[in-house]
C-alpha cells in the first residue's frame, strides 16, 4: 500500500543485500588463482565457490575501511581522529596517517627515486619516530604499499573490527528489539572499552608533540608538563615492557594505552590482543580485565557471537554447544545446509556437521 512505512530491519536486510552484490567477483587471495571469484552465500561471511572467508578476498577498498573507522570512532573520544565529510549527513571518515619516504638512488647519470609508501603510520609522530617505530614491527606485517604487510593489515581491519559489529545495517535480520540492543552494545564499548594507542618514547606517552599543540586528554587524567616529541625521558627510570617484562630503550618508541595510564607501555609488537597474540591493527583496541584486545575478541567475550553468520547474538534464544553458539536458525550443517535442532549433529574443529557430511569428509 501507498504510503506504509518499511520496518526499520527490513531496510537494514535491503541495504545488506545492495553491499553484498557489489563485491561478487573479487578473487581470493589464499586460492591463488583457482577460485572464480567471491560468491556471497547468502548469510554467512565466507565465498561459495571457495569456502574462504570474506577476509581473504580483501573485499573492503581504502575509503570503505576509513569510512568503517571513521565510523567506529566518531560518538568517541577518538572522533579527533576523524573528519566530517562534506555532505555525508554527519558521516565521518578516518583521518589516517599516510608516511611516505623518498631516497634518490644514482644509477649511472639518471638519478631515480625509491618511493616507499606505509598506508598507515601512527598518528600524532613525526617521521623520525614513525620509522623507528615501523623498523620495530616485523617486516612482514609493515604495511608498506604493495607487499604482504599491507594485505595483512586490510585483512586484519576486515578480522579484528567486522563491520557487523559496529554497524546494525550491515548485520543480517536484526529485529527491532535485537537492533536497540545492539545499538546499546555499541554505545557502551565506545564508551567504556574502546581506544587508540599512542607511540611516544619512554616517560613521554599523554604529553604534548612538537608542535606545540596540547594533545586532548582523556577525562580524569591530571595535567602533566610539555616536553618535546623526540626527547627521552626521565634517564634514571627504567621503562619495562607491559607484556614481555623486557627493558624498553630510552630512545626507542613504545605504545601507550590510555586505558591503561601511562605508568605502562608495550614494545610496539608487543602491543598485541590478549586472546590472539596478533598485533592490534592501527593500534585500534578495547580495554578490559587489565589488558587489550582486538575488537573481535572484545565483543565475543561480552556477547556470543554466531559460529554460522560470524555476527554477534543479541536474541535470548539461541543455540550453544562446546562452547560455540548459533542462532537457531543457523544451526545448520556446513556441508548440506540441513537444519540440525532436534537431530544428529558432530562438532569437529568449531564445524557443525551432520553424521553423513562428516563420515564424507573423514573419508
Amino acid at each position: 500500500m501507498f504510503g506504509r512505512k518499511t520496518p526499520s530491519f527490513l531496510l537494514l536486510f535491503q541495504m545488506s543485500l545492495g553491499q553484498q552484490q557489489s563485491t561478487r567477483g573479487v578473487p581470493c587471495l589464499r586460492c591463488k588463482g583457482t577460485c572464480s571469484g567471491f560468491e556471497p552465500h547468502s548469510w554467512r561471511k565466507i565465498c561459495k565457490s571457495c569456502k574462504c572467508s570474506q577476509e581473504d578476498h580483501c573485499l573492503s577498498s581504502d575509503l570503505e575501511d576509513d569510512r568503517k573507522i571513521g565510523r567506529l570512532l566518531m560518538d568517541s573520544k577518538y572522533s579527533t581522529l576523524t573528519a566530517r565529510v562534506k555532505g555525508g549527513d554527519g558521516i565521518r571518515i578516518y583521518k589516517r596517517n599516510r608516511m611516505i619516504m623518498t631516497n634518490p638512488i644514482a644509477t649511472g647519470k639518471d638519478p631515480t627515486f625509491d618511493t616507499i609508501t606505509y598506508e598507515w603510520a601512527p598518528p600524532g609522530v613525526n617521521q623520525k619516530l614513525g620509522l623507528q617505530y615501523m623498523e620495530l614491527i616485523p617486516k612482514e606485517k609493515q604495511p608498506v604499499t604493495g607487499t604482504e604487510g599491507a594485505y595483512y593489515r586490510r585483512r586484519q581491519l576486515m578480522h579484528q573490527l567486522p563491520i557487523y559489529d559496529q554497524d546494525p545495517s550491515r548485520c543480517r535480520g536484526l529485529l527491532e528489539n535485537e537492533l536497540k540492543l545492539m545499538e546499546e552494545f555499541v554505545k557502551q564499548y565506545k564508551s567504556e572499552a574502546l581506544g587508540v594507542g599512542e607511540v611516544a618514547l619512554p616517560g613521554q606517552g599523554g604529553l604534548p608533540k612538537e608542535e606545540g599543540k596540547q594533545q586532548e586528554k582523556p577525562e580524569g587524567t591530571e595535567p602533566t608538563a610539555p616536553t618535546t616529541n623526540g626527547s627521552i625521558g626521565d634517564p634514571n627510570k627504567e621503562y619495562v615492557c607491559e607484556l614481555c617484562k623486557g627493558v624498553a630503550p630510552a630512545d626507542s618508541p613504545v605504545v601507550y594505552s590510555d586505558r591503561a595510564g601511562y605508568s605502562k607501555q608495550w614494545h610496539p609488537a608487543c602491543f598485541v590482543c590478549t586472546k590472539c597474540s596478533e598485533p592490534l591493527v592501527d593500534l585500534i583496541y578495547f580495554w578490559k580485565d587489565g589488558a587489550p584486545w582486538c575488537g573481535r575478541h572484545y565483543c565475543e567475550s561480552v556477547r556470543p557471537r554466531c559460529s554460522g553468520c560470524d555476527e554477534i547474538i543479541f536474541s535470548e534464544d539461541y543455540q550453544r554447544v562446546e562452547g560455540l553458539a548459533w542462532h537457531r536458525k543457523h544451526f545448520v550443517c556446513e556441508g548440506c545446509e540441513q537444519q540440525l535442532s532436534g537431530r544428529a549433529y558432530i562438532v569437529t574443529q568449531g564445524q557443525l556437521l551432520c553424521p553423513t557430511c562428516s563420515k564424507s569428509r573423514r573419508s
